[in-house]
């Protein structure tokens, strides 16, 4: 059965904007959340609120002040939600960008050594790798991470790593995938060999699934966009170790030596990760006794892994008198199917028909799914597989049994699977 009780569960669906249904095609079942989860009505709300003010921060006004202040607050809650006791938290563009940023500063601070990462990772960060290397005239290495699984862990990482190890990339959840990777057990592995490596994650599809904790972890850099964890689009959150920060970066002459943030912020981007935090502290609190706010935090995280688990293993074994994707004749799962790094995402493919029209197929009866070709974006992961593209099916914790089972109804009629 899954994690929340049916009462939870509404009330968390209430929190959020266009649940079950949007402007354009109306009622319809959202998979889609790896392309971009659902926003939290509080993060509309905010916006409205902050996009309305004229005023900026560094005033010597009421309003100013107050500005700092919620921008403050912010950052202390993005550390809560990351469980960073050190360092700081900046705002960018988008995740993209972010890792783009961070990366090469790590890379053309070092100067020297290699660069490592894996061949798992999503272009924002084998890209800026790439990118910044060959400007630096540094080795570039990739990890081959496991077909099979569709993962990688620290034993792969383990060979290529040498003292002159000078930065790695870890990217924490694969968005083509779904599955996660121990992102504390491959930092251990390379501080063994490289302890002076600077460590960059792309957290960006693991963060509405799950835990994150980068004091545990002991990485310098981890990077999310906040319109996958129930925020908006338009902006990117970062956090930086104290020796990240302190590398030579992009920074206005004259100005303050560690501030990373190039321009006038937007404090409501600011005051909705705010929100999203809010709303982890309300729900931790709904399923434990928790008193301490990052316990609270660690308790939602729990129970989001425990309903999406759920959620996962009834699409792919079945529930109620509908079949699961595994039974399905000609349905394939890439990652296998009962693989404990899957994260709420389940990638298929159906023998004889295209993904997209398979995704056109689930859209004509009401259910959101996305695509993925074999290109810059999944091409490392479906090339090797001898795929041209795949069906993406990505769920989240707000997502009911109700909604899995109208799906495999929808794939037995799609696959032609006797019912």
């Amino acid at each position: 059965m899954p994690g929340f009780s049916d009462d939870l569960l509404s009330q968390i669906r209430d929190r959020f904007a266009h649940v079950d249904s949007d402007p354009w095609q109306g009622e319809r079942i959202f998979f889609e959340n790896a392309g971009g989860a659902l926003t939290l009505k509080s993060v509309v709300e905010t916006s409205a609120e902050f996009a309305a003010i004229p005023d900026n921060q560094g005033r010597a006004n009421a309003a100013s002040r107050a500005l700092v202040e919620v921008i403050e607050r912010a950052r202390d809650d993005v550390r809560l939600f990351f469980n960073a006791t050190g360092g700081q938290v900046i705002t960018g563009e988008s995740g993209t960008e972010l890792l783009f940023r961070l990366i090469g500063t790590a890379i053309l601070g070092r100067g020297k050594g290699l660069v490592l990462g894996s061949t798992l990772e999503h272009p924002a960060s084998a890209s800026a790798a790439a990118r910044w290397s060959e400007v630096a005239g540094m080795d570039y290495v990739q990890v081959p991470h496991d077909d099979a699984t569709g993962t990688v862990g620290a034993e792969a990482y383990a060979p290529a790593i040498h003292p002159d190890t000078a930065v790695a990339t870890i990217l924490h959840t694969s968005p083509v995938t779904g599955m996660g990777v121990d992102v504390g057990a491959i930092t251990a592995t390379i501080r063994k060999r490289a302890p002076e490596c600077i460590v960059i994650v792309d957290g960006i599809q693991h963060a509405a699934h799950g835990h994150i904790d980068v004091d545990a972890y002991g990485v310098d850099g981890y990077v999310i966009s906040p319109y996958k964890v129930f925020s908006r689009h338009g902006y990117g959150v970062a956090w930086l170790s104290d020796r990240l920060a302190a590398l030579p970066h992009n920074a206005l002459r004259g100005g303050p030596e560690m501030n990373w943030e190039l321009g006038t912020r937007d404090t409501g981007s600011y005051a909705t990760m705010s929100d999203v935090v809010g709303y982890l502290d309300w729900l931790g609190g709904a399923v434990s006794d928790a008193t301490d706010p990052r316990a609270r935090i660690e308790a939602a995280a729990r129970a989001i892994h425990e309903h999406e688990h759920a959620l996962t293993r009834a699409m792919l074994h079945g529930t109620g008198n509908q079949t699961g994707l595994a039974e399905l004749d000609g349905v394939e799962v890439l990652g296998g199917i009962d693989n404990p790094a899957r994260e709420g995402l389940v990638s298929l493919t159906v023998r004889g028909k295209e993904a997209p029209e398979v995704v056109e197929a689930l859209n004509a009866r009401g259910i959101r799914t996305h695509s993925r070709k074999a290109d810059h974006y999944s091409g490392n992961i479906l090339n090797p597989l001898g795929l041209s593209s795949c069906v993406r099916v990505s769920m989240c914790h707000y997502n009911t049994l109700g909604e899995v089972a109208d799906f495999l109804a929808a794939m037995r009629e799609i696959s032609g699977t006797a019912g």
